[in-house]
């Protein structure tokens, strides 16, 4: 069995947790906190930053004035800033009445999940007009300044969707989730063509180091990664095909909650491949090390600027629990194990890793010797098909000349018959005496 065999690859619950304790999946690009206590921590950190400066230059009295009027000059325009992009304008628009706040969430209460087309129909109603025109203000501000840092557009864009839950407040929680997935596929869906692998990141040369890295490693074998794979050779379809597709997919969509959604059908697949070799639902262990295969035989384009997409833009709900988070964060810890596979991870030496790595055929294994023999014999049957086929062919030419010769004498033959009538016909008709007839 494979749960049997020693395993290249483990991973714990425990260690796809935020470093904190708080509960939450953590990802690589936190440095292991899930995305609320990342943004704590680096928020606290430009907070001290900031003090840190301030307390430089308060050596005079007059620097010290100067800094306390810029603050409050800058303390101002943030709110006129904050303003514009939540409300429109620099003012909060008027409180709508009870009445027609409770209409508008009667109305989203009504909407079934994941119907986007009914949510943009809500939207478009005159109790939904406040939702609407926040929206609305957003998507045009930040279009206004989308040469911003990446950075502060991704902070730009998680204050809002903090700031835009509380219009669905009156909503049980889950279908409050529902509700800023819509928010998040409408604002994102916009926003995709001018922050995805933004001009002020380094994603487009990551991803193009993160496919060369996946293209040295295509020699990577299922049995060395420790997948179970089926023992039919190349008369047996992948089982991971299904999971190599729709992670593929994944980079046509825009919204992030849609490549969740790539990703979770992509690791469904994979459990499915899993359990149907293992004949037993698959474990942590086993779901990394096919998450792997997959993506190496994938090689999905622009992975690294699609997870920090999704990093930067996501709700963090979806990513720091429940089925897209564990999924995410498995994906997350497959491209970290990527980019630094070394020969123990697969169970080979570090010669034999080096070898495989410059293209050298490294020693053979045990698995690797079957898929050596498996696919000499395949080529010792190609070789045979191709001299049957010749064969053959050279037998229906002959076949073929020797029909034309029978049709050509069989002709020659009706032909000789005919001339021969035709002269015994007109003897016949040479021989009657005049006035009678040739019965």
């Amino acid at each position: 069995m494979w749960a049997e065999q020693k395993r290249g690859i483990h991973v714990t619950q425990a260690e796809l947790l935020c470093k904190d304790g708080c509960g939450f999946y953590g990802n690589p690009a936190w440095q292991g906190y899930c995305s609320k206590c990342w943004r704590k921590r680096t928020r606290t950190t430009e907070t001290s930053k900031e003090d840190h400066g301030l307390q430089d230059e308060g050596s005079s009295q007059l620097n010290l004035f100067k800094t306390e009027e810029k603050k409050n000059a800058e303390k101002g325009r943030r709110s006129s800033t904050i303003m514009r992009l939540f409300w429109g304008s620099s003012s909060p628009p008027r409180q709508e009445s009870p009445e027609g706040q409770e209409a508008a969430l009667k109305a989203f209460q009504s909407l079934e999940p994941g119907d986007f087309p009914g949510f943009l129909k809500l939207l478009r109603k005159p109790s939904s007009q406040r939702l609407q025109s926040r929206c609305t203000a957003f998507l045009n501000t930040i279009d206004a300044y989308h040469d911003l840092p990446v950075q502060k557009q991704s902070d730009l864009v998680q204050d809002f969707y903090q700031n835009i839950t509380v219009h669905f407040s009156g909503l049980p929680e889950p279908q409050v989730s529902h509700m800023m997935e819509h928010v998040e596929k409408l604002i994102m869906t916009r926003l995709h063509k001018w922050v995805f692998c933004h001009d002020s990141c380094d994603d487009e040369q990551k991803d193009l180091t993160l496919q060369r890295r996946i293209k040295s490693l295509n020699w990577v074998t299922p049995e060395m990664l420790r997948v179970p794979f089926p023992q039919g050779g190349s008369d047996t379809s992948d089982p991971y095909l299904p999971a190599i597709t729709a992670i593929i997919e994944m980079d046509a969509k825009r919204a992030p909650q849609d490549k969740l959604a790539c990703l979770s059908k992509c690791s469904q697949h994979v459990f499915q491949a899993l359990a149907s070799e293992n004949r037993q639902p698959a474990n942590a262990d086993d779901f990394l090390s096919g998450l792997i295969y997959v993506v190496l035989r994938a090689n999905p384009p622009r992975l690294h600027s699609n997870i920090n997409y999704i990093v930067r833009f996501g709700l963090p709900h979806s990513l720091m629990a429940g089925e897209s988070g564990y999924y995410f964060t498995n994906l997350s810890c497959t491209v970290a194990f990527i980019e630094k596979l070394d020969g123990p991870a697969l169970n080979l030496t570090p010669e034999e890793f080096n070898s495989c790595m410059q293209g050298r055929r490294a020693p053979s294994g045990p698995a690797e010797r079957a898929g050596q023999k498996r696919a000499q014999e395949n080529r010792e049957q190609l070789e045979q098909l191709k001299n049957r086929q010749e064969k053959i062919d050279q037998g229906a030419r002959a076949l073929q000349e020797q029909l034309d010769l029978w049709v050509r004498s069989v002709q020659d033959q009706i032909d000789e018959v005919r001339a021969q009538s035709v002269l015994v016909l007109k003897d016949d008709v040479a021989e009657v005496p005049p006035g009678e007839t040739v019965c």
